[in-house]
C-alpha cells in the first residue's frame, strides 16, 4: 500500500513538472492588465491589429520586419511591451519597451514642449514712492517667479502729491529690484519717467537662468 501511494505522489510530481510552462513562456491566455489599462490610444501588445510590422528593440535597433506575433513572443521573452510607435508606416513600426517608461517619456517630452511654446507675457509689479522693506522683498519674490516662468516683469514706481519732487527714491528703489533680479533677468525697457510713475522693464535671461540652475546641482 505505501509503494502504490509513493507510486501516486511521483505522478502527480511529473504531472506538475510537464504542465508549467517553461522558462521565458508568455500565455497567451492570460489576461494583459497593461492592455486592459490602456486609456493613452497607443495601441500595444494584442491590440496591434497589423499581420506584419517593423520592429525596433528598446536600444533603438533595427531587428526587421516579422510577424506582429513573433513581435509580441520576443518581447513578453524579455518582460516588455510591443507599443506601435508609427501606425502610419508602412509597415507600422512598433518598440519592443516598457510602457509604463514609455508613457513616462512621452509625458515628459510633452511637457517640455509646452514648456517651449509658452507665449511671453508682461507681468506688473506696482511699489509707492515708500515702499517698506517686507513689501519689496514680497513682490520682488513674485517677480522672479514671473521670469523664470519666461514672463517679462514691468515694475512701477507711484508717487503721490509732493513725491514727484523726489523721483530720486523712487529711481533708487528701481535700481535695488534690478540688482535683486540680475542673476535671472536682463534690463528690456530702462528706467522711464511717465506722468506720476517711474518704471523699468525686465526680460528673462535663459544663459544666466542656465548658469544658476547648473551652480545649484553642482
Amino acid at each position: 500500500m505505501q509503494v502504490v501511494y509513493g507510486f501516486c505522489f511521483i505522478n502527480v510530481l511529473d504531472n506538475l513538472k510537464s504542465s508549467r510552462p517553461p522558462q521565458g513562456h508568455f500565455d497567451r491566455n492570460r489576461p494583459n492588465t497593461r492592455t486592459d489599462n490602456n486609456k493613452s490610444g497607443v495601441r500595444i501588445n494584442e491590440e496591434i491589429k497589423a499581420p506584419t510590422i517593423r520592429v525596433v528593440d528598446s536600444e533603438g535597433n533595427m531587428l526587421g520586419i516579422m510577424p506582429v506575433r513573433e513581435a509580441r513572443d520576443i518581447a513578453y521573452q524579455q518582460e516588455k511591451d510591443l507599443v506601435e510607435i508609427a501606425p502610419q508606416a508602412n509597415p507600422p513600426v512598433c518598440k519592443i519597451i516598457d510602457f509604463g517608461k514609455y508613457q513616462y517619456e512621452l509625458h515628459k517630452r510633452e511637457k517640455m514642449q509646452k514648456k517651449q511654446q509658452h507665449q511671453s507675457q508682461l507681468k506688473e509689479v506696482r511699489f509707492k514712492a515708500g515702499t517698506d522693506t517686507h513689501d519689496f522683498d514680497f513682490k520682488t519674490r513674485h517677480a522672479r517667479e514671473f521670469l523664470l516662468e519666461g514672463d517679462k516683469v514691468k515694475a512701477t514706481v507711484f508717487f503721490r502729491g509732493r513725491e514727484i519732487q523726489h523721483t530720486e527714491f523712487g529711481a533708487q528703489l528701481l535700481l535695488r529690484f534690478i540688482e535683486k533680479l540680475e542673476d535671472v533677468s536682463k534690463v528690456d525697457q530702462p528706467l522711464k519717467a511717465e506722468g506720476k510713475t517711474l518704471s523699468v522693464t525686465l526680460a528673462p535671461d535663459k544663459e544666466k537662468q542656465k548658469k544658476n540652475q547648473k551652480a545649484k546641482t553642482e
